[in-house]
């Protein structure tokens, strides 16, 4: 009982003609997902113009802005100034902000910059939200500055045209980079914040690409009609909503969604080497993103701005995804039948290969089960070149899988992606045959249909949808009655459909994920993999006859045959070949993207380096988190010696070499009352310094922090840190007045707390020598600081 489930007559101009469909597919989902064409600055007035939008972005984003710095302040002063101008009610929120993790509880004192566009008849707030502030070490031209100034340029073209039926809110927040503190705070303290409505949030991960709607809130079915019906170029799918509602990642839709406000969050996340970084510029930002940002938020201000808001409510999700340029949706309740259905297919088609005795149940069983190899021999190399990657070039662990040129890199884990399918295909294609391997590889895809059903609805198309057409195909191929020209065609379903899905969700993975989770991208290659199994039948003779025959004769289309013939030892001498050649190819790749992604002005390597001082003892330090520092930080660090380092400092192994000591007089801790469970306490960050940090040698449960005008805020905290003293805090922004901070410890006896004053960069530091063009400083947070310390004992209770 092996058989295939259908033959043509010509089968290599069959199988080239498939091929080339396949990569027609791909390439023309690719296109129709691409980014827009911005607009100059002299585009007619009611459209979006990233020209336009451009002049304002050169205006605040040009240098780093953390929360609590002077070029936050003048951002913020530019901005306000700018929605004043426009005529809009601006107010500036000023209030503590804060958020807790293990461990960890952080505040910052943020400015909120908060404008209203009345509405003539409102229904409702829509609020459009964007952060101002930048990760400390790059100018955040996409993140966040390029949705803030399209925010200026949508209220232009909005005050050019009617008003709007419902209130318009902006919200441009700040301290979103140290823990979405600036929403934090608004929804907890600002009326606008508790009023809900429909929330338009606005981010990015990567410095280009398609601006694509990634999140939304639950029952979204309202709000993606909206969308689809709006926006003259829809970008993104419900896998995406799936996906991010699982991971732990946070933007200001978390903390606005929470506080009630129903919505949407888009992003653009390509070319993600930049992220957080000094690469992060108005040089390196693609001005398509910025038009599609623009272009996508002025029609949904229009759209939702005239709508009866009190009608967006949904008690359901819905799907949606394009296919070739067509944004197709569907409601959730379709997701459960269209799963069942799939799997039913897959059945219904062993089943007619079984009553032709073209495959057997054992046969099936092990095939199906066998197809998890092709999925772990996929994932397991493609983690294993991270690995050998970063081995062989140790500055690549600092980026996080995010590199400048990883195409390379990539079609290495594609093609050992194809070797791993074919492997498993080729080798079990003799004992197990065609049909059954076939339809136990789209068991597969079906299966992962129910799981995603039931666990993340949105995503299930992408695998009951190829399992639904590749079954139906591969049915109708394999009907006698079928003409023989129209089976390649018919067969062709599946693996079409999945050529729609697959390869373009692989991409999104690895723009948003990095190579450092190649794996993940490599499962979804192999399982577009095993849904060609089709096509690769059509280079194929019916098992057991040799390589020649019925090139141009007529297959039979009865029951199979068991195989009459052994291969030959050419045949295997082929496969060995090609393996071979492959596998020489993915080496090819790799070497090619080691040449290629060399470190260079333009594509820099990233370094960590920070400056640490104990205010006590005037002792000075380098240290560096890199785990093999470049030439230029080896200037300043030696050895992995950290014992003279500031008690409760190092977190991680470090490098550390000596430094001059400066003039800086350091943070200030004050012990106002310690009873049996509370430690109440005054800090000040020290002249100059923006920030302060405290780390304390034993876990807390509750930390409040009062920054007098400013107001305060409380946390819980739960857990302990890791690497490190167990408990930490943290105050961004710190004002020059210092804060009052409240700590619960649950246990008794004295309690080492040491304080760090930080300021941004080293600059000021005798002897420093500034990066190399070709190395901008890393990602970690306490990279590219200044930071004094003082260490306190704080003994048993105070009377």
């Amino acid at each position: 009982m092996i058989g295939k489930l259908f033959d043509v007559r010509r089968r290599w101009p069959a199988a080239v003609a498939a091929l080339l469909a396949l990569f027609a597919v791909i390439m023309l989902t690719a296109m129709a997902d691409s980014t827009m064409q911005p607009l100059p600055a002299g585009a007619p007035g009611g459209q979006f113009s990233a020209g336009r939008a451009l002049v304002h972005l050169k205006r605040f984003a040009t240098e780093p802005r953390p929360i609590g710095s002077p070029a936050s302040e003048r951002a913020r002063d530019y901005l306000a100034g700018r929605l004043r101008a426009a005529g809009l009610q601006v107010e500036v929120q000023r209030s503590v902000g804060a958020r807790s993790s293990a461990g960890l509880a952080t505040f910052g004192q943020v400015d909120n910059i908060v404008a209203r566009l009345p509405g003539t008849a409102s229904t409702g707030t829509v609020l459009i939200a964007a952060h101002y502030d930048s990760a400390a070490m790059g100018p955040g031209a996409s993140d966040d500055g390029a949705a803030v100034a399209a925010m200026i340029e949508t209220v232009r073209a909005l005050r050019a045209g009617p008003a709007p039926r419902n209130d318009i809110v902006l919200l441009m927040s700040d301290g979103e980079e140290d823990g979405v503190l600036g929403a934090e705070s608004f929804v907890r303290e600002h009326p606008l914040g508790r009023a809900g409505g429909v929330l338009l949030n606005w981010e990015a991960r990567g410095v280009g690409g398609p601006s694509l709607m990634f999140e939304t809130s639950p029952g979204n079915a309202r709000l993606v009609e909206t969308f689809t019906g709006a926006v003259p170029a829809p970008r993104g799918h419900s896998a995406m909503v799936e996906l991010y509602r699982l991971l732990p990642n946070n933007t200001d839709f978390t903390p606005l969604t929470a506080a009630g406000f129903a919505g949407m969050n888009f992003a653009y996340i390509q070319r993600s080497s930049h992220y957080h970084t000094a690469g992060d510029s108005i040089a390196n930002l693609d001005p398509g993103s910025l038009q599609h940002h623009g272009t996508n938020m002025l029609a949904l201000a229009r759209a939702l701005g005239g709508a009866d808001l009190r009608t967006m409510a949904a008690d359901h999700d819905v799907t949606y995804f394009r296919a070739l340029g067509t944004m197709i949706t569907y409601s959730g309740g379709l997701v459960w039948p269209l799963a069942v259905l799939a799997v039913a297919a897959v059945a219904g088609l062993a089943a007619l290969a079984r009553v032709r005795r073209l495959l057997s149940l054992p046969r099936l069983l092990v095939a199906a089960v066998s197809a998890v190899v092709p999925l772990l021999a996929s994932a397991a190399p493609a983690q294993g070149l991270w690995a050998l990657l970063v081995a062989w070039r140790p500055a690549y662990d600092l980026m996080g899988g995010l590199l400048h040129r990883p195409r390379p890199y990539q079609a290495a884990v594609a093609l050992l992606c194809a070797l791993a399918v074919l492997g498993w295909y080729l080798s079990l294609r003799r004992r197990l045959g065609p049909a059954a391997l076939t339809v136990g590889a789209l068991a597969w895809p079906a299966g992962l249909g129910v799981l995603c059903a039931q666990a993340a609805p949105g995503a299930s198309f992408l695998f009951a949808l190829p399992a639904l057409a590749g079954a139906l195909g591969c049915l109708a191929a394999a009907v006698p009655r079928t003409p023989a020209l129209a089976r390649p065609v018919v067969a062709m379903l599946g693996p079409v459909t999945a050529a729609m899905l697959l390869p373009a969700l692989a991409g999104d993975v690895f723009d948003g994920m990095g190579l450092a989770l190649g794996g993940a991208s490599a499962v979804v290659l192999a399982l577009f993999g095993l849904t060609l199994t089709p096509v690769a039948e059509l280079f194929l003779p019916r098992p057991g006859t040799s390589p020649e025959a019925g090139l141009g004769a007529r297959p039979e289309t009865g029951p199979g045959a068991e195989p009459s013939v052994r291969p030959g030892r050419s045949r295997r001498a082929a496969v060995l070949a090609g393996s071979l050649t492959a596998l020489l190819l993915v080496a090819g790749l790799v070497a090619t993207g080691l040449v290629t992604d060399g470190f260079a002005p333009g594509r820099p390597g990233r370094t960590h380096l920070a400056y640490v001082m104990d205010a006590r003892t005037r002792t000075a330090h380098w240290v560096s988190a890199d785990a093999d520092p470049p030439a230029w930080t080896r200037r300043y660090v030696s050895g992995h010696d950290t014992s003279a380092l500031p008690a409760g400092y190092a977190r991680g192994a470090l490098w550390t070499g000596p430094a001059p000591a400066i003039t800086a007089d350091g943070p200030r801790v004050t012990v106002l009352s310690r009873d049996r469970g509370t430690l109440d306490l005054r800090v000040s960050a020290g002249k100059g310094a923006r920030s302060v940090t405290l780390r304390l040698d034993r876990p807390i449960t509750h930390v409040t922090a009062a920054a007098g005008r400013f107001g305060s805020a409380s946390v819980p905290v739960g857990g302990t840190r890791t690497g490190t003293w167990p408990a930490e805090i943290r105050f961004r922004g710190l004002p020059a007045g210092g804060a009052r901070i409240t700590v619960r410890l649950p246990e008794q006896g004295p309690v080492r707390l040491t304080a760090i004053g930080e300021s941004d960069g080293p600059a000021a530091v005798p002897g420093f020598v500034p990066r190399p063009a070709e190395l901008v400083p890393a990602t970690r947070e306490d990279g590219e600081l200044v930071a004094v310390t003082r260490t306190y004992t704080v003994a048993g209770p105070l009377a």
